[in-house]
């Protein structure tokens, strides 16, 4: 212990108290003021007769008055020199009320007339400010550090670790405002909540989902979808009485910040406190604002990679058709090489032109039936490039040349690993028709499990992919050709009937060209044109004769047949002049009438037959022939057609 020195209040030098900078009063050993000097005077605003003969505690704030006796009572039973007010904060009440930060030096002094204590004042008023505005910007530079150091996270964080870093930047959010939860989340079209990250203190629950519930919370959400923030210190600062009731469950005090991309609220984070209330000052809205602005950009860099990831898969998906539809094209450019378009001026192909002609523009199915060899996937090309599919390239199938096993990847397309051998996905026939046209050709011959799938593309315009259960939508228009008898396979049970009727929608008989005579010298000679370009001979004439003998043959194998004897005429030509041998067929069928009478009549039942002998209404006989029913019945009488079982009128 410091012994006091024995000295008593007058022999203090007035003038050097006068002279102090600092404020310096004297204090008897009973807390009476016995001396203040004109600085103790400006510095609580008092005149000193004001303060002589008062206790201490008149310059002591009220709130702290009890420990300023404390501190009296055990600094006279232990008088020593001493320094108070650094360690902790001490204030002096002015006369007008208000108060201001100080630091007490206390000296003890003994006298005859006993102990009292010579007390040094000193202002720290502005030292403390400037402390604090010291500690206030090392805080701003420390959080405008934290906020490029979490950018930067984001920036280059690979994203199967964004999770993990954006909690870690909400614990370090947290830390830093002494809360205890915070949470992250972004919004689906409709404001439903897609992702949820969360942070919470050990012991504490995670923010619950119900945040994202309109119902719940329609004040709230409101807000933060119009781009505001929310926040309250306590519940009862909350004015919606729905939201006030709710968030009786995730807190005394929150915040909640809207996550904006140019202008669109895309998510939000939250920062809240479970069971004590936080002031959401002016200067902490800020620099929550900007950590919002960071996880934003979370968000954004999300949206960029997943633009981007799709943008990559729809190109690797264009990519692949493309060079499916290069290879298929290429494919079917050499099949077509010297391919000839429809060559004919007999009535029974204007017939079929006609039917074409009419049914082009639509998007109705087409089935083409006819014999082996007699053009019919030209008549689907024609049909195809007189309709609005006509930008883009019909897609081709021919049923009976692709092995059951393989029939349905080929149509439908496969996903790796589909089966053993299927090292990649393969797009089908039907998703590179999409919005064109497909031809099935030979469709009698589809194997009956496709057939199911077939009339499902028909019914629903949907296609799965061999191994996959995912439906794709297309928009495809079908023409399917054949040259069997679909109604008897029907009755046979090789082809379904629910499948039948709906490819035959518009059926096209396609004439043999035993039936169609008059064409032949046309085609003879576009055969003999394409011929001389690929074998670089020059035909200037061909014998009256020898179009006499093929106008009379039979043809059993059609058009094809007729374009092998021709090129095979073409090989072993030696002059300008063709001669063209028949083909050796003793077993051919004999040819039809040629009279025209005779084709109208056999076209007529053939409509007849397909329509089961209904004249009239929509898809009757008359409707697909063009005529009137009473034109086409007068025509019937004239033929002698009639229908099979109807009795002579008496």
């Amino acid at each position: 212990m410091v012994t006091a020195p024995d000295i008593g209040p007058s022999a203090v030098s007035h003038q050097s108290l006068e002279t102090s900078a600092d404020g310096i009063l004297i204090i008897e050993a009973d807390g009476t003021i016995a001396m203040v000097n004109r600085e103790l005077e400006n510095q609580f605003g008092y005149l000193r007769d004001e303060l002589v003969g008062q206790r201490i505690e008149v310059l002591v704030p009220e709130a702290s008055r009890l420990a300023h006796v404390d501190l009296c009572d055990r600094y006279l039973r232990d008088p020593e020199a001493r320094l108070m007010g650094l360690g902790r904060e001490l204030h002096g009440r002015r006369k007008d009320g208000s108060e201001f930060p100080l630091v007490i030096g206390l000296t003890p002094l003994r006298s005859d007339s006993g102990l009292f204590v010579l007390a040094t004042i000193v202002d720290i008023t502005e030292r403390t400010r400037i402390d604090r505005a010291k500690a206030a910007m090392l805080e701003g530079l420390e959080f405008e550090r934290y906020i490029a150091e979490l950018s930067a996270k984001f920036i280059n964080v690979p994203t199967e670790q964004i999770v993990d870093t954006i909690r870690e930047g909400l614990s370090r959010v947290c830390a830093q405002l002494d809360l205890d939860r915070s949470g992250f989340c972004t919004f689906g079209p409709g404001g439903e909540m897609l992702q949820r990250v969360t942070w919470s203190a050990p012991g504490v629950v995670p923010i619950d989902e119900r945040l994202a519930d309109k119902e719940k919370f329609p004040w709230s959400l409101a807000l933060i979808h119009a781009g505001e923030v929310v926040h309250y210190s306590s519940l009862e600062d909350i004015p919606n009485e729905i939201d006030r009731e709710n968030f009786k469950g995730i807190g005394e005090s929150a915040v909640v910040l809207p996550l904006s991309i140019d202008g669109s609220v895309k998510g939000s984070v939250c920062f809240g406190s479970l069971c004590t209330g936080h002031q959401w000052s002016g200067p902490a809205l800020n620099r929550l604002s900007l950590i919002a602005a960071v996880f934003a950009q979370v968000i954004a860099r999300y949206e960029r990679e997943e633009a981007s990831r799709k943008a990559t898969a729809e190109a690797h998906r264009l990519k692949e058709e493309l060079q499916v539809e290069n290879v298929y094209l290429k494919h079917e450019v050499r099949e077509r090489l010297g391919s000839v378009r429809i060559v004919g001026q007999s009535a029974a192909v204007r017939r079929v032109i006609d039917q074409i002609q009419q049914v082009a523009p639509t998007q109705s199915t087409v089935l083409l039936l006819g014999e082996t060899g007699t053009g019919k996937e030209l008549f689907a090309t024609q049909i195809h490039e007189l309709g609005p599919r006509r930008n883009r390239s019909m897609v081709r199938v021919n049923c009976a040349a692709i092995p059951p096993t393989l029939m349905e990847s080929e149509l439908f397309g496969r996903e790796r690993g589909a089966f053993t051998g299927a090292l990649a996905r393969q797009i089908g026939r039907f998703e590179m028709a999409d919005h064109s046209t497909i031809f099935l050709d030979e469709i009698g011959d589809l194997p009956l499990d496709v057939q199911v799938k077939l009339l499902r593309v028909l019914e629903e315009k949907t296609i799965e992919r061999l191994g996959s259960p995912q439906p794709i939508r297309i928009d495809v228009r079908i023409i399917a050709a054949t040259h069997r008898n679909l109604e008897k396979r029907v009755t046979e049970g090789a082809f379904r009937e629910d499948l039948y009727y709906r490819l035959n929608v518009f059926p096209v008989a396609v004439p043999p060209l035993r039936d169609r005579p008059d064409d032949i010298p046309l085609l003879v000679w576009r055969f003999v044109e394409e011929f001389s370009k690929a074998f670089g001979r020059r035909i200037d004439s061909i014998d009256r004769t020898t179009f006499m003998a093929l106008s009379q043959y039979a043809w059993p194998g059609n058009i094809r047949e007729l374009r092998n004897v021709v090129e095979r005429a073409m090989i072993v030509a030696t002059g300008h002049r063709l001669s063209i041998p028949l083909p050796h067929a003793p077993h051919a069928p004999p040819r039809r009438s040629p009279k025209l009478a005779d084709v109208e009549k056999e076209h007529i039942r053939a409509v007849l037959e397909a329509t089961a002998w209904r004249i009239r209404g929509t898809g009757g006989a008359a409707d697909r022939l063009g005529l009137k029913p009473t034109t086409l019945e007068t025509r019937m009488a004239k033929l002698g057609l009639k229908r099979p079982g109807a009795r002579e009128a008496s």
